[in-house]
């Protein structure tokens, strides 16, 4: 029976969890993931330490840590050493279960690996699997989470005054060619009303020197 990860699946709903590793064999799960599923694990390893009966983090101890496609005859899309803590990423690039593995290359409070039989032998592994683009991204650096926040929120804020100046230029545009309109419209009457008026006194004046020419004639 193959171990799951049935919490991984829950994505920001997951927290961490930790389990025991053999020195001298590889912890393995399985989970079935999504086509273009990313992923993003961060661990920590832990050993015994008898001096102060706790369990502590060493700087010389190392995690291999191993991502397999077993739908594809095992290819591995992850091969990667890291120190005793340390994060993980890679995405699905074809829906199927996929075999995560870690086992420890190398310890630092013992001489020897401690069995798990062995009443405080073995490492302990704490690990924080988030699955997904937004579980992912909750699960990042709250810092620069915080600052890309402060930065979209100034973006927004610049977008805003931008639409604001549009819309304030739109309306003064709209008042300067109400204001065109108008004026042309009375330039156009007043044009016409000379042109009526002038017309009505040249025909006037033609009239009344018609009629003076005729009485010229008549006399």
């Amino acid at each position: 029976m193959r171990p799951l990860l049935p919490l991984l699946s829950l994505g920001t709903l997951a927290q961490a969890l930790y389990f025991y590793i053999d020195g001298t064999s590889p912890k393995c799960f399985f989970e079935e993931l999504p086509k273009d599923t990313l992923v993003v694990g961060h661990y920590t390893a832990e050993e015994f330490d008898e001096s102060r009966q706790s369990w502590s983090k060493h700087d010389n101890i190392a995690i291999y840590i191993s991502v397999d496609e077993i739908f594809d005859q095992e290819h591995r899309v992850v091969s990667q050493r890291g120190a005793s803590a340390g994060k993980f990423t890679f995405t699905a690039a074809e829906a199927g279960d996929h075999k995560i593995c870690f086992m420890p290359t190398a310890n630092s409070g013992h001489a020897t690996w401690q069995p798990l039989s062995h009443p405080n032998g073995g490492i302990r592994l704490t690990l924080d699997v988030a699955i997904g683009e937004t579980s992912a991204i909750e699960s990042s650096d709250k810092d620069k989470l915080q600052d890309l926040a402060s930065r979209v929120k100034d973006l927004n804020a610049r977008l805003q005054d931008i639409r604001r100046e549009q819309v304030f230029q739109r309306e003064r545009e709209a008042e300067f060619r109400d204001q065109s309109e108008s004026t042309n419209a009375r330039v156009v009457r007043w044009i016409l009303i000379q042109l009526t008026v002038l017309g009505i006194t040249c025909a006037w004046q033609l009239s009344h020197l018609r009629s003076f020419f005729i009485k010229q004639k008549l006399t």
